[in-house]
């Protein structure tokens, strides 16, 4: 059964201690950095030696292209998203990004990528930027749905972030707590609707370390409101959440790491993401076991789908994809 708990390691290759950490059975998932990453065979044993030990780990991975990749070597560069929207047929390329991007990912191991963003690039949040794509929410629905079908068609799930929205907030969520002082009903009428509108699309939702004070003095990610109010009572979505990483500044109103992923998953996140920090992991850990959370069965639904092959390099797909990006100059 899976845990409710995704960490990380240290390096390139499990150490003991990284194999008695995941051999916890409230750990259920394990996310890749760049630090862990040399090139594709390297990956691809790092994630046989993970399953060698848990069969049943979600190994996941940031891979959205632009500045957030963390497969590089090896690995095709993606454009930022926001750069899709002023490209003619931006919805087949966007549908094309999409499919490069868990074909490899998936190639490499793993289960899924964190993607894609559906922040609003309202220009002002430095942290969303060019991750998004557009400003407007039509634009975003249109792209990141197109995206999505790329995604799905290589066979991995759609997490869509940061719900409801880290694209009007200026602070890095990584080192401060932002706060988006609007009401709700303005976030209903343009940020919220990606999440709104693509929600029978989107496998996982991952929320936002950001504080709507209009809205509840909880970052979305601890804000019952939120998260069941609003995203599961409103949206009707019934996918998996996922918590931010809980050892980012934005998590840390809600205590200790032990608190944060408790406040995560009584609020109605399935999986907390404790990185960076052991000690925090380690907490949390703790924190779950005394708690006895049973795990959600719909964590189930992010495993790989598909297994493309190490030639998949070689599929017509593959090649018309890359053909089609760098006609448009997106990449090299």
């Amino acid at each position: 059964m899976q845990g409710s708990l995704m960490l990380d390691i240290a390096g390139t290759w499990l150490t003991a201690e990284d194999r008695r950490l995941l051999r916890q059975p409230e750990v259920g998932g394990l996310i890749l950095f760049a630090r862990n990453i040399e090139h594709p065979a390297q990956v691809r044993e790092l994630c046989a030696a993970i399953r060698a030990v848990r069969p049943d780990l979600l190994l996941a991975v940031d891979q959205e292209g632009g500045r957030v990749q963390r497969l590089r070597q090896g690995f095709v560069r993606l454009p930022a998203m926001g750069a899709l929207a002023g490209c003619d047929e931006a919805e087949q390329l966007a549908e094309a990004c999409g499919w490069l991007m868990a074909t490899e990912v998936l190639a490499a191991g793993l289960d899924f990528s964190f993607a894609p963003v559906l922040d609003l690039d309202h220009g002002r949040s430095a942290v969303i930027g060019s991750r998004g794509f557009a400003g407007d929410p039509q634009a975003v629905i249109r792209l990141a749905g197109a995206f999505i079908r790329g995604m799905h068609a290589a066979g991995m799930a759609a997490t869509g972030k940061h719900f409801p929205g880290h694209g009007w907030a200026e602070a890095d969520s990584h080192v401060a707590i932002p706060t988006d002082e609007r009401s709700l009903e303005a976030i209903r009428a343009r940020d919220l609707l990606p999440f709104q509108q693509l929600r029978g699309q989107l496998d996982a939702v991952m929320p936002a370390h950001v504080i709507f004070p209009q809205v509840d003095a909880q970052p979305a990610g601890f804000s019952r409101r939120w998260l069941q109010d609003i995203l599961r009572g409103e949206l009707g979505f019934d996918g998996v959440v996922f918590s931010d990483d809980l050892s980012m500044a934005g998590a840390h109103v809600a205590g200790d790491a032990a608190a944060r992923v408790e406040a995560a998953l009584a609020a109605g996140c399935d999986m907390g993401l404790v990185c960076n920090e052991r000690a925090a992991a380690e907490l949390a850990l703790s924190a779950l076991q005394r708690l006895g959370v049973q795990p959600a069965p719909r964590l189930a639904r992010m495993r790989r789908r598909a297994f493309p092959g190490i030639d998949y390099k070689q599929n017509p797909r593959w090649l018309r994809a890359l053909e089609s990006l760098r006609q448009a100059r997106l990449i090299d």
